[in-house]
């Protein structure tokens, strides 16, 4: 059974109850209004006969005359309860009196009867008749009961007949009002058919009603599908990124393993080839193979940066910290200036001393590989109440604005980083270090002028300087 048709059963089953309560009540109250009026007329008829002044009740036998209106019935009984005189518009017929009705009214209270007498729905009303402290007598009057039925049978036929025309007509409407009230849920329904069956999240529910409940229920569903579409988005995003990683991952492997494979097919010729040969083939089978170890190894980073592997948020020292990879790098640089600007030695950052070491150590070789000879890089930080920046500026070619958004995307290399030989993960393997430590990293760059890698973390307060 649908929620519609439910409805619309509640609705007509409480229409139902209320239209026939108040008709019941209605004729409940009509017929005892009834009962009360003829009871009234009954006995005001009963005084009137009994306080005749010749009022002597007489024998059946006697002549009988007409003393009642053709619509009342009269009868006087003895005290005893034996039939005494009848008015003619009884016939034959004999006004009815029980044993409990004698023992009222000998008590000297009226009684009331009603029943068929004679296939005619009658009131009978018997009164006592005294005269002093004697009971001298028996009044009984009696009207038909017929034109009060015939009232009450037409409205009950009215409470009926109407109470089903408004039983039908509250369903037929209740049908349609339920039908436009759910109306928003059907559209629900088709829309989230409809998105199930062409996957397109793009779709919303359109409602123009007032802010109700089904209201509230169409904007949820609305912002739900949003959220939908954004994850969508994005779980798109990540599959495109994924396989894009694992293409240029087998491009990137597949240029040693092919070098290294042609070098052993060399070694293995017949006759062998010369011993300078030889050495050639070896020293560049070396080379490829670390090159291949390094990918490796930063595809090993890159897989733990994305299983969200746990850093630890220790106190970094930042002037021990820059010292040590700026000592480092000089080692291995001659042909550029590698410039430290003293820190404060108190500054420390939140943060894992390694992950920003192999960040610095990485931001270092890119600005080498992209600083002419004779160019400068320089290390330095800069400090706010809240964060540590730690920052690599260097004097190279820059890089162009539209290769800015994708520098930290994995092997994403633009035409100027093409010619330095790496696999474009370095850069990747920093931003994910980097967010894994809760800190953010940024560049900036001027074409021809140089570019500034930007490394922010949490600062440590410094604590007072006596201590």
């Amino acid at each position: 059974m649908s929620i519609r048709l439910r409805l619309t059963l509640m609705y007509s089953a409480v229409l139902a109850l209320m239209l026939f309560g108040f008709g019941g009540a209605l004729y409940g109250i009509q017929a005892a209004s009834a009962q009360a009026r003829a009871r009234a007329g009954l006995a005001e008829a009963a005084g009137r006969f009994s306080a005749e002044r010749d009022f002597q009740p007489r024998r059946i036998d006697t002549p009988r005359r007409p003393f009642a209106r053709p619509e009342i019935f009269v009868q006087t009984r003895f005290p005893d309860g034996t039939v005494a005189q009848r008015s003619t518009n009884l016939d034959a017929v004999i006004l009815p009196l029980s044993d409990a009705g004698l023992r009222t009214i000998q008590g000297g209270q009226p009684w009331v009867e009603t029943g068929q007498l004679a296939n005619v729905h009658l009131m009978t009303y018997s009164a006592p008749v005294r005269q002093g402290d004697q009971l001298v007598g028996i009044v009984q009057v009696a009207r038909p009961l017929t034109e009060d039925d015939q009232a009450l049978a037409t409205l009950r036929t009215i409470v009926l007949a109407g109470g089903a025309v408004g039983t039908l007509l509250a369903f037929i409407l209740g049908w349609l009002f339920a039908g436009a009230a759910l109306r928003p849920i059907h559209q629900l329904t088709a829309t989230a058919q409809l998105i199930g069956r062409e996957r397109d999240f793009s779709r919303r529910v359109e409602y123009a009603g007032p802010t109700d409940e089904i209201g509230r229920l169409a904007t949820t569903f609305n912002g739900m599908l949003t959220e939908l579409q954004s994850a969508h988005h994005q779980t798109e995003q990540a599959l495109q990124i994924q396989r894009r990683f694992v293409a240029d991952a087998s491009h990137e492997l597949r240029t040693p393993l092919t070098t290294i494979r042609g070098n052993l097919a060399l070694l293995q010729r017949d006759p062998p080839i010369s011993d300078d040969d030889r050495a050639a083939v070896l020293a560049d089978t070396v080379d490829e193979s670390d090159r291949m170890r390094r990918l490796v190894l930063d595809l090993l980073a890159l897989a733990r940066a994305d299983a969200g592997r746990a850093l630890r948020h220790d106190p970094v020292p930042v002037a021990e910290l820059l010292e040590e990879v700026c000592r480092q790098a000089r080692t291995l640089e001659s042909e550029r200036t590698i410039t430290y600007i003293p820190t404060p030695a108190n500054l420390a950052a939140l943060g894992d001393r390694d992950a920003l070491k192999q960040v610095l150590v990485i931001l270092l070789d890119n600005a080498r590989k992209f600083t002419p000879p004779g160019g400068q890089i320089t290390l330095g930080a800069n400090t706010t109440d809240q964060q540590v920046a730690l920052y690599v500026r260097d004097t190279g070619a820059g890089i162009p604005p539209d290769m800015l958004p994708h520098i930290f995307e994995r092997f994403y290399r633009g035409d100027s980083a093409r010619t330095g030989g790496g696999a474009g993960l370095g850069l990747a393997i920093a931003h994910g270090l980097v967010e894994a430590l809760g800190g953010q990293i940024s560049v900036a760059s001027t074409p021809d002028a140089g570019s500034t890698f930007t490394l922010t973390l949490p600062r440590l307060p410094a604590p007072p300087l006596d201590e």
